[in-house]
Parts: C-alpha cells; structure tokens; sequence
C-alpha cells in the first residue's frame, strides 16, 4: 500500500496513557461524593470533556456547571499526563521512518488540546507533526469522521494514501467507513476487541519495534 500521509491518534496510539482515562472520571466522582457505575469508562469513552460533565451532572445529580466539572477533572488529568505518560515502545522508530521518507504527519484524538501539546512536548513528539487536531476543537467525536476528514484537508494528500492509525475500535470502524486505510494499534486497554480490531484493519500493529519497517 502506498503511503502519502498519517493521522495519528494519541492515547493508546503515540502514548501509554489509556490507564488515565480508566481511572479519572472514577477518581473526580469520588471527590464528589458521588458513587460511579463499575461501567463508566464504557459508558463516556466516546464523549468529550464537555459531554462527560453533562452526564456527570445528569446521571449523578452534580450541582456543578460543566466548567467546574472540566476544571476538577483536569486538575486531576495535569499532573497524571505531565508525570506519568510515556510514548508507546519504538514509536519514535517509525515516526523517524515515516519523516525520513518525507510523509507528513497530523495528530487526531479527542484528548484536549493542552493536554496533547504537552505529552507530545514532554515525549519529543511534538515535532513530528504539522498539526493537531481535537475532537473538542471541530466539535464532533470519534464516531463521526469529520475530525479524519479535516487532518485529511490539511495534510493535501489522497484519502486511500492516507493512513489513520488507531488503538480504539469504535474509532476504526469510523475511519474505515469514511474511506481511510487503517492499522490497528494493539493496547490493553482493548484486549477483549482484539479479534475484531485485527479483522477490520489493513496493518495490525502488535509492537512498533517490530513493525515500523512495515512503511
């Protein structure tokens, strides 16, 4: 497969930082005294910050604007992201291939924009990248394409050339619906969707050490 351009997610994609998202929306509700469902990572794994204090509020009664819910949990996220993340084991080793091969490279995901600038500053990955773009900013998640079809509109590159790589696989199954060849990122945090992720991928990515020869 010819490759012209890469949208890359990040977490669980770029970086190990899924067990976060595990464990904040559990860890704010406690703060507020609120008993979270033992599902919670299932049920908002698909919102944004801002809909996640809407279900925050609606579900558990939380007498706070969706401000102060996005205030509370970033206070948790900062110092979790600024601490405890690392990239993804040899991604640094297929970053510098895809570069030296001239492709150009965007960032995709739906963590916030503040919070991408810096892990990927923090890791040395901020430079690979001509852009990013949030789900937050084009106003519409991962189950929808547009935030694939506007990394596609800034990178100027063919659709079929153009690789989306992604750990989730609600987020592969959009990508590939809209036209996207993908490859699937194995993480943990998807290890029971394993199966379905390798089938719906065209590259299935176990390790990047391994893999990045691949492109």
């Amino acid at each position: 497969m010819k490759i012209s351009g890469a949208i890359f997610d990040m977490d669980g994609t770029l970086t190990d930082s899924m067990f976060i998202w595990r464990d904040v929306g559990k860890r704010y509700l406690i703060s507020c005294g609120a008993t979270p469902s033992e599902n919670l990572r299932e049920e908002t794994k698909t919102l944004t910050v801002f809909e996640t204090a809407d279900y925050f509020r609606n579900k558990y009664g939380l007498k706070k604007t969706n401000e102060e819910i996005y205030a509370g949990v970033n206070a948790l996220l900062w110092p979790m992201y600024r601490d405890e993340v690392s990239p993804k084991e040899g991604v640094l080793l297929l970053l510098d291939r895809l570069k030296e091969r001239g492709i150009p490279m965007v960032v995709a995901t739906a963590t916030d924009r503040h919070l991408v600038d810096l892990v990927l500053e923090n890791n040395g990955l901020l430079g690979y990248f001509s852009a990013i773009f949030t789900t937050g900013a084009v106003g519409a998640g991962k189950e929808e394409p547009l935030i694939f079809e506007k990394a596609l509109e800034c990178l100027g590159t063919p659709k079929a050339e153009t690789l989306v790589f992604e750990d989730t696989l609600y987020a592969i199954k959009t990508a590939k619906n809209a036209g996207f060849p993908v490859a699937g990122i194995y993480d943990d945090s998807q290890d029971y969707l394993q199966d379905e992720i390798k089938a719906v991928s065209d590259y299935y990515i176990t390790d990047y050490r391994k893999s990045y020869t691949l492109f």
